[in-house]
């Protein structure tokens, strides 16, 4: 098909607003991908610091391709009925990498799916009053969203999930005084660091204060690692990163490998024991399908025998800093600032057009990135953990250019800065 009829059949029979927004950056079609780089109909190659924190092996890795492919030709889709050798494999694995004491894993095929299952399993607990925190982004089904802060997702579809409290991120003592009127009653749902919030990094050692307080009356800590984990902040996870253990982490995005999409909800033995009791109380047609599992475990095998938790830790300590020094050169006199975590990297403007600007110079230039969902000031880098030195050398020479693009057509800024 030609561009312009895959975009008449997306007007046509999904959506014309999609369609819209593609005919905005040119109305690219996407073909195929490999590593670092996204490919399109016209032979366009790009470099790929997008897709919202799923290719952290980078595309079609070799280990996850291998893993899948043999499932696909062996037995993809189970029958429910029996037990499957993948799914018990691939549980195996990811608990193998969890903090200390998350030993049992329901699978899902999306981060939402994942959320609800764990909202499911703290009710099942006694904990019905959900507590998670401004700027949050947990998904857009029901239980999710009800979760997720934003309000212009949420307001279309109330009402909502009832006893629901959002907090300040970043302020214990916010949440403190909510689960001091809830004592016993609560589940706590936090990110290690907000993605679609706009990369808000939050003080140091506050989830370990937060784990604490959790403690200390009763509620159950839920770490939405959806988009933090599995190597993306240079750690195997956010948690990590301060010691925490919660009783319930989310996983997704890059579990399955940037083949195959799949979640999981990953609870200590205590906390699962509840749905544990009922095998049918909470399931899924596609929950643990082998060809998906097939894609855990290469997943993890990439990020282990590619030291891909490393190179995280690693590039983001060259990347940040570097594109930090980019954005001051270029942009003189416009309010901004870049901050990140290992691979998740936020460009933060004080007027969201700005952000808009970087964002389409960056695919005029041939580098992919992301919008935030709950903040449209800043723009995101989530480059996979695969990048060669050519690669990290393209990314910041075209990241140089779209910074220069974006100042040049914006000369109005210095004028008023100066007056």
């Amino acid at each position: 098909m030609s561009d312009e009829q895959v975009s008449a059949l997306y007007r046509r029979t999904m959506s014309s607003g999609r369609a819209r927004l593609a005919e905005v950056l040119g109305g690219q079609v996407e073909v195929e991908s490999s590593g670092a780089w996204l490919t399109t109909s016209d032979g366009r190659r790009l470099l790929n610091a997008g897709g919202y924190g799923v290719l952290i092996c980078g595309a079609r890795h070799p280990i996850v391709v291998a893993e899948v492919e043999r499932q696909l030709h062996r037995h993809p889709v189970g029958t429910r009925i029996f037990l499957d050798p993948v799914a018990a494999r691939a549980a195996e694995l990811l608990t193998s990498v969890t903090p200390p004491g998350l030993t049992r894993v329901h699978f899902s095929g999306s981060g939402a799916e994942a959320v609800e299952a764990a909202i499911k399993i703290a009710r099942l607990n006694g904990r019905r009053h959900l507590v998670a925190m401004t700027g949050g982004y947990h998904g857009k089904t029901l239980g999710a969203l009800s979760v997720t802060a934003k309000e212009a997702f949420r307001e279309p579809f109330h009402p909502l999930l009832p006893g629901v409290s959002h907090v300040p991120f970043g302020d214990v003592q916010a949440l403190t005084a909510v689960l001091r009127r809830h004592p016993g009653e609560c589940c706590v749902i936090v990110e290690p660091v907000q993605g679609e919030g706009g990369v808000v990094i939050p003080p140091e050692s506050y989830l370990g204060d937060v784990r604490a307080v959790c403690s200390e009356y009763g509620a159950l800590l839920v770490a939405d690692e959806v988009q933090t984990g599995l190597g993306r902040l240079g750690a195997w996870w956010g948690v990590d990163l301060e010691g925490v253990r919660p009783d319930i982490l989310l996983s997704g995005k890059a579990l399955g490998g940037g083949v195959l999409p799949v979640a999981a909800t990953v609870a200590t033995e205590e906390t699962f024991a509840t749905l544990d009791r009922d095998p049918v109380l909470h399931t899924s047609t596609f929950s643990a399908a082998p060809i998906a599992m097939a894609a855990v475990c290469g997943a993890i095998r990439a990020i282990r025998e590619d030291d891909l938790v490393g190179r995280a830790a690693r590039l983001g300590e060259r990347l940040t800093p570097e594109l930090r020094r980019i954005m001051a050169a270029g942009l003189v006199h416009q309010r901004h600032e870049v901050r990140g975590v290992g691979l998740l990297i936020g460009i933060e403007f004080a007027d969201p057009a700005m952000a808009i600007e970087l964002f389409m110079a960056l695919v005029a230039h041939d580098v992919v990135a992301n919008v935030s969902l709950s903040s449209d000031h800043v723009v995101r880098l989530t480059p996979p953990a695969t990048l060669g030195e050519s690669e990290i050398a393209f990314l910041l020479e075209r990241f140089e250019r779209a910074v220069a693009l974006v100042a040049e057509q914006n000369p109005e800024y210095e004028v008023h800065a100066d007056a």
